[in-house]
């Protein structure tokens, strides 16, 4: 696997055989979270388990990569809860009710996804085009933090949220404010200060969107600073999708007691295809210390194919050049990663 281009090229071959099946695809654009829009009183179990096989130049192994089951529920009229634990690395992962007396105004607490970038809450987990989230995401949001977190994009607090201006099953205006202890999940808080995102997505058109989040906090007992930043845009209507984001950040180094700036930005666009197939690809780059871009800077090139043969399942086949910074020991590295998704 020395030739990305060839690498490219199979996988195509391998997606027309694969467009043989016929099913629904699941929707675009729909959050992990709307399983908990339950009536009163009744409870939904639900749950799912990915699982696949990567080969790399170094590597080949088979793995396991998310095992949850869910519960949700409606408690009274607009007051609903979920609760999701992780079995691969066990963990609670979302613990939280939530209430929404108006369309404009609505409240939760507990531990969820920070809101804060597209992607981290508007695709989840069954709307998702690739296996993995963008360097900058996964580095500066909490999945694999550069600050030492990994938390999976979430944390312990409370939030608010609404949209206003609705027009055709949409709001034109929507905004997302939290207050968060800045630890992670399942972990107390180790000072007395709060972190706070915001973020506002602006919706003129359907399938249009364009977003903006910050977030800012201290973490540790040292009160080490951690800011981020993000905006973004993304169309997704009908057989194309195209989306953008660009993430920075400030993050206090303890044992140095200096700040290192980081930053990066992804673009991506699919297709779905007839025979619920849809065709990806993405540029994704990220660089830890931006005084030292050229060093530590890695570039990711990736071309995936996602089919869904059932409703409840989903196959992926992504193809991912590496390309490392002058400071790796790594010229580039080839990654091809199959993941099977079934949902119950």
């Amino acid at each position: 696997m020395k030739q990305p281009l060839s690498i490219i090229l199979c996988l195509l071959s391998c997606g027309g055989a694969l467009a043989s099946g016929r099913s629904e695809v699941v929707p675009a654009a729909q959050a992990d979270t709307a399983a908990a829009r339950t009536d009163a009183g009744r409870l939904r179990i639900s749950g799912f388990v990915q699982a696949g096989y990567q080969y790399s130049d170094a590597s080949s192994e088979f793995f396991v990569k998310r095992a949850r089951l869910s519960l949700a529920g409606g408690i009274a009229p607009k007051l609903d809860y979920k609760i999701q634990f992780e079995f691969c690395k066990p963990r609670l992962v979302d613990a939280y009710v939530q209430y929404r007396p108006l369309p404009q105004l609505g409240f939760r607490a507990g531990q969820f996804k920070i809101p804060f970038s597209i992607e981290n809450t508007e695709y989840g987990v069954f709307a998702f085009e690739f296996i993995d989230y963008p360097l900058a995401l996964r580095r500066l949001m909490g999945f694999d933090d550069i600050c030492g977190l990994a938390a999976s994009g979430r944390d312990i607090g409370a939030a608010c949220c609404g949209g206003f201006f609705k027009r055709d099953g949409y709001s034109v205006l929507r905004y997302d404010i939290a207050v968060l202890n800045g630890q992670g999940i399942n972990t107390k808080d180790a000072n007395k200060s709060k972190d706070l995102a915001a973020r506002l997505i602006v919706m003129p058109w359907a399938g249009v969107s364009v977003s903006g989040s910050y977030y800012r906090g201290e973490y540790g007992a040292a009160h080490v600073l951690r800011e981020r930043y993000s905006v973004g845009a993304c169309y997704d209507r009908g057989s194309v999708v195209v989306r953008g984001e660009w993430i920075g950040g400030i993050t206090g180094m303890a044992d140095t007691g200096c700040n290192m700036q980081s930053g990066g930005w992804y673009a991506m666009a699919g297709w779905r295809a007839p025979r619920n197939l849809m065709f990806t690809v993405r540029f994704d780059s990220f660089a830890p210390d931006c005084e030292r871009r050229a060093d530590t800077r890695q570039n990711n090139y990736t071309a995936g194919l996602l089919w869904s043969p059932l409703k409840r399942l989903r196959c992926q086949l992504n193809y991912t050049y590496e390309d490392y910074g002058a400071a790796s020991d790594l010229a580039g590295r080839n990654v091809a990663t199959l993941l099977f998704t079934g949902v119950f």
